[in-house]
């Protein structure tokens, strides 16, 4: 099994015909996600053909060709015509408030939105209408979520790691990749990068709870990065609900108090967000914190040997 996403989601791509857009598009499709439709008012009545490379083997193998995806005027449009569950947001910032809400209106499952540089009053809006609709967000300022084998939305790289036991909620793009990376003899159900920024629509609390009620899902792992507390909340939850073996990673031990650092939620005021007191507060409850990615995912190998 996976959790939010899996082989019969429909997706949409709001933006698909942008140049990141359509990237993006076609590395989901060779990844074997259902790609059924783009949402470009503009556009509405076109389609847009993709050269997919072969992928895998069996029953789930993507063969090489050309893929035509419908181009529609609106996101309703779209859902009426294929069916789609999911969008996946590849717009400029300024218009990704009116896209998400539009999504939300739809009446779709999922929405996930890559964007970086929503502004934070716009998110904190969008996210408390989903909320309201009960449609789930995950983003932004992230690299999507992939079910590896089944499904992939988003712009994580679809071919580093197979499936397995493993879940994987993470803050951070580029160490979710490299946890994918490093865990691949393994394998995970689903990995989820919910982004940095201060505020977001799926919480580590989140996939949490969703790993945990999976049957498939034997382990979890939790990346943080220094700022806020939504891994002292999150320690607080596992200590609560969570009874399969959660392993950890701070980001940020040696970041200087008072400075950004790559995120926009990612900074440290006083004790409050520090690397070292979130390692504290997972330990405590008995989740065991690596020092490094690398002995992060050795942690986390050890829980199979």
């Amino acid at each position: 099994m996976a959790i939010y996403l899996d082989e019969n989601s429909k997706v949409l791509v709001q933006g698909m015909t942008g140049s990141e857009g359509q990237k993006h598009t076609r590395r989901m499709l060779s990844a074997g996600t259902q790609v059924v439709a783009g949402v470009n008012p503009r556009k509405a009545g076109t389609s847009v053909d993709f050269e997919v490379a072969p992928i895998g083997e069996g029953a789930g193998a993507v063969a090489a060709g050309t893929v035509s995806v419908p181009v529609y005027g609106s996101v309703a449009d779209a859902k009426e015509a294929t069916g789609a569950n999911v969008s996946v947001i590849f717009v400029p910032p300024a218009f990704t408030k009116a896209a998400v809400i539009e999504a939300v209106d739809a009446d779709l499952d999922l929405v996930v939105i890559i964007t970086e540089g929503v502004p934070v009053a716009d998110t904190a809006e969008f996210r408390a209408y989903a909320a309201e609709k009960g449609v789930r967000l995950i983003g932004p300022n992230c690299p999507g979520i992939i079910s590896p084998g089944k499904s992939n939305v988003g712009i994580t790289p679809p071919d580093i790691t197979g499936s397995g036991p493993i879940g994987l909620v993470s803050k951070s793009g580029t160490l979710t990749y490299q946890m994918m990376y490093e865990l691949r003899d393994i394998g995970f159900t689903t990995c989820i990068g919910i982004g940095g920024d201060p505020v977001i629509g799926t919480t580590h609390i989140d996939a949490l709870a969703a790993f945990e009620a999976d049957p498939d899902t034997k382990a979890i792992v939790m990346i943080g990065e220094i700022g806020g507390d939504a891994e002292e909340r999150a320690a607080e939850f596992i200590a609560a609900n969570v009874t399969k073996p959660v392993v950890g990673y701070v980001a940020g031990f040696t970041a200087p108090e008072g400075k950004t650092m790559g995120h926009a939620g990612a900074i440290v005021s006083g004790s409050s967000g520090t690397a070292a007191a979130k390692k504290e507060a997972l330990e405590a409850v008995g989740v065991k914190v690596g020092k490094t990615p690398t002995e992060t995912a050795n942690l986390a190998r050890e829980l199979f040997a």
